[in-house]
């Protein structure tokens, strides 16, 4: 087994690398003078089987560029299986036509990985599950529900709390969480007048003098859910802190968080973290990088990866 980093999450990569007691592969990713990609294996890598760690974050197209020149050179030396170890997939939120003449850019990104050499796939919490079937290739998806209840039973009583989805569309990843914690559910029902911009309308459930944690996928202009964090105090809620597994946080997001009524908003390492970021009082990363590192070694020993959320 080889693990080979590029340069989008280089620490959640040598974490990673360390949980698996092996060193990341000897490579080069560096840009010509006019930003054009290139990539050279300083090792040998034929007949291995090779994982590449490599989020699709920002600047999104730089980072999928990266990807896919390494993933043409590890097929031109031969590697024996090249799986793309997507912590972070971008483009998911493309998962259908919006509109009249309009694409869906999450089947193109995973068309061209597929042709740039992957043999597989493997992410984290896609912002759609249907994105599993674009892929003609094995995609392995993880969730990172087990290393959130873990951080939430360590750091809230449960008897108080309550788990909420900031929207209809996440309801089933929060019932799913909060059926592991044992706790109620509720919903924050808004309306989405247009895309970046959303106002909350109702809260679906009894919030008053209750710990509420707000649970999604991804958090990236912070609008919606610094909204719903207004609504859940206004609705009698006791404290409101946030779950998210991909952090995003683009535009004027870390000034929202910072100035809403959050108590804490807790993101995973999927997305390197910024160091704006790590100044943010109530921003804290958790990491999963133990979860990746097993099921990359499953994956390599041919063993199962959905056992680790049985």
């Amino acid at each position: 087994m080889k693990l080979l980093a590029c340069n989008s999450n280089i620490p959640l990569a040598q974490s990673v690398a360390k949980h698996l007691g092996i060193e990341l592969t000897n490579a080069t990713v560096k840009r010509f003078a006019d930003q054009e990609v290139f990539v050279e294996i300083n090792e040998n890598v034929r007949g291995e089987d090779v994982f590449i760690l490599q989020s699709t974050s920002y600047p999104a197209n730089d980072h999928i560029m990266e990807l896919l020149v390494c993933l043409d050179a590890l097929r031109r030396a031969s590697a024996r299986r090249v799986t793309a170890v997507i912590p972070y997939f971008g483009y998911a939120r493309q998962d259908r036509k919006m509109g009249s003449r309009t694409p869906i850019t999450a089947k193109l990104v995973a068309n061209i990985i597929t042709e740039a050499g992957a043999n597989r796939v493997l992410t984290i919490d896609l912002h759609a599950g249907q994105i599993q079937g674009f892929f003609d290739i094995p995609l392995d998806h993880l969730f990172a529900a087990p290393v959130i209840v873990d951080d939430i039973k360590n750091h809230h009583n449960t008897d108080n709390l309550i788990i909420v989805s900031p929207d209809v569309g996440g309801v089933v990843r929060a019932r799913a969480l909060a059926n592991r914690l044992k706790v109620n559910l509720a919903i924050v029902d808004k309306r989405r007048e247009k895309p970046g911009a959303s106002e909350v309308m109702n809260i679906i459930g009894d919030v008053e003098g209750r710990d509420c944690i707000l649970i999604d996928d991804i958090v990236d202009s912070a609008g919606t859910l610094c909204n719903a964090a207004k609504a859940l105090m206004d609705a009698g809620a006791s404290s409101v802190a946030a779950y998210i597994t991909h952090g995003v946080l683009s535009g004027a997001a870390l000034e929202r968080v910072q100035n809403s009524q959050l108590k804490e908003l807790v993101i995973t390492d999927t997305i390197m973290t910024t160091e704006e970021a790590k100044n943010i009082k109530n921003i804290r990363v958790v990491s999963i990088a133990s979860l990746l590192a097993e099921a990359i070694k499953r994956i390599s020993n041919e063993t199962s990866v959905s056992s680790l959320f049985d």
